[in-house]
């Protein structure tokens, strides 16, 4: 750590803005609850039930036993013998995701969705006026469990990234707030791997180097972290100091459009390959006709029988929205090189998306009460 130093920032020099991220409490587990009353209470599992499905959303019920999200379903009925698997129903999902997003737009324009469950909402300036940001939350989870029945979380701070990790302290059915003058004490206590962004193999690295909090990591110099960690060592820098640029972009588009199968049986022919490519291609067209989405890269992801994954692309001249133009890219890619080995999953997505222009907006520095 010889090449850290004690760094001081002055929050007075930001723009203090009002932050709130609003996180659904297991969002697709909970729909299935609401929908079925004999799940109330249950460790319930979304997903494929399978020994080769995987979990895409478990119950706090199931949680209890270590179900989590991408977890193998062999592996969760091992961990939970009682588990419940439901197939999940994406329909439903968005149904109910668009009354949430109404509550949202009651309060503010500037909301930026990051799936189906979460957003973020700017309501420095808001409909009613309210100088509350803490007051605006409760008020959005108390509507959304008016409207839907649901649950939520959320957390309040003056930037998307205190926000977020704010959302996740009392979860379920709860919220914190960090206001503008405890913010750096906050992130100084956090514990490096409850960072957002910072995965198990980065917090093993900052260990290493004896961070272990954040206070530790504001001890390091930008030099230091760049050094360490590359592009991200910047944003380590700036983010522990309560410093983030990124606005609240409404209208967020999607970067990428996709669908993909996992197999029962492992694959070892291409020609079988094929037809499931060509069932998997239909499911992606249907997507892009209701997104109205157009892309110009076409991936094709393969995941082999040792769960070794590889993605191969291509970028066409034209932006596409029609089976008749991806599937020969398709066909390509899945020829430019040898399987060495049997396939259990393979997907199909569309990124490089026709329009997808960032929408700005201006900071507002203001003294009002969180």
């Amino acid at each position: 750590m010889e090449q850290c130093f004690v760094s001081l920032w002055s929050m007075e020099e930001l723009p203090i803005k009002k932050i709130i991220h609003v996180d659904m409490d297991a969002f697709y587990a909970s729909v299935e609850q609401l929908d079925n009353p004999e799940l109330k209470g249950k460790p319930v599992a979304v997903g494929g039930g399978g020994d080769r499905g995987v979990v895409a959303a478990a119950s706090y019920e199931a949680r209890k036993f270590k179900v989590r999200s991408a977890l193998s379903s062999k592996v969760a009925k091992y961990r939970c013998p009682d588990l419940i698997f439901v197939k999940p129903r994406f329909e439903r999902y968005k149904e109910i995701s668009e009354q949430i997003r109404e509550v949202f737009y009651k309060y503010t324009d500037l909301v930026e969705p990051l799936s189906l469950d979460e957003a973020f909402l700017d309501v420095t300036e808001n409909k009613f006026n309210n100088p509350s940001a803490s007051l605006i939350a409760k008020e959005i989870r108390d509507k959304i469990e008016e409207r839907t029945g649901l649950k939520a979380s959320a957390g309040i701070s003056i930037n998307k990234f205190t926000a977020k990790v704010a959302s996740d302290i009392n979860k379920p059915n709860g919220q914190k707030t960090i206001p503008p003058e405890e913010v750096l004490g906050f992130l100084e206590q956090l514990p490096i791997e409850k960072f957002f962004g910072v995965g198990k193999v980065t917090a093993l690295k900052m260990n290493r180097l004896g961070i272990f909090n954040g206070l530790q990591l504001k001890a390091c110099s930008e030099d230091y972290l760049s050094m360490n960690f590359g592009k991200s060592g910047a944003h380590f820098y700036q983010i522990v100091r309560g410093i983030q640029i990124s606005e609240v972009k409404p209208n967020r588009k999607r970067k990428s459009i996709a669908a993909e199968q996992t197999f029962e049986t492992n694959l070892t022919s291409e020609i079988f390959m094929l037809e499931r490519l060509e069932k998997i291609s239909e499911q992606l067209q249907e997507r892009l006709d209701k997104s109205k989405a157009k892309g110009k890269t076409v991936t094709l992801k393969i995941k082999f029988s040792d769960f070794k994954q590889q993605t191969r692309s291509k970028t066409a001249a034209i932006f596409m929205d029609k089976q008749a133009q991806f599937f020969p890219i398709i066909k390509e890619l899945l020829y430019q090189e040898e399987l060495k080995m049997s396939v259990r999953l393979l997907g199909i997505s569309i990124t490089n998306l026709e329009d997808q222009q960032a929408t700005k907006s201006i900071s507002v520095q203001l003294k009002l009460d969180f």
